[in-house]
């Protein structure tokens, strides 16, 4: 397996977002810690949390990942005052969710594309950043299935 000559990390061949067989389990540990990151606020750690499984998961299962790393740095651009790359994040993020709507490994994706996808309107709308810096940010919601 080839290896990134900068991180040392495998090369996986990049893929359009597609739902995996592993939806239906349970979430690994690492998932786990980045939502939990991810619903403290902890965006950045989120992000590197997140980071490090979604780099070396060759499953399809690895955009779920991505796409929940990437609505959170658009929430933590949105903490630092960056409309722009809220902008970008969130939309890079909601593609990366598409494909595991409704529920993924316990993962209410259909409730955090939703929220994502409001703010992603309202920032494009024109909402200013102290208004939605204002409102709480989504929540990811496990259910019991």
């Amino acid at each position: 397996m080839q290896r990134s000559p900068r991180t040392g990390l495998p090369l996986i061949k990049k893929t359009p977002p597609r739902r995996s067989t592993r939806c239906a389990g349970d979430p690994p540990e690492a998932l786990l810690a980045g939502i939990a990151q991810f619903n403290a606020g902890d965006f950045w750690h989120c992000h590197e949390t997140l980071e490090q499984v979604w780099r070396v998961e060759p499953d399809p299962i690895r955009s779920l990942y991505q796409g929940i790393l990437l609505v959170g740095v658009g929430y933590y651009h949105l903490q630092r005052g960056s409309a722009r790359g809220a902008i970008a994040k969130l939309a890079q993020g909601l593609q990366c969710l598409e494909p595991f709507r409704p529920v993924c490994m316990r993962v209410d994706v259909e409730m955090l594309a939703a929220a994502a996808a409001t703010t992603l309107r309202q920032l494009r709308e024109g909402t200013t950043l102290a208004d939605l810096q204002g409102q709480a940010p989504p929540r990811i919601t496990l259910l019991r299935l």
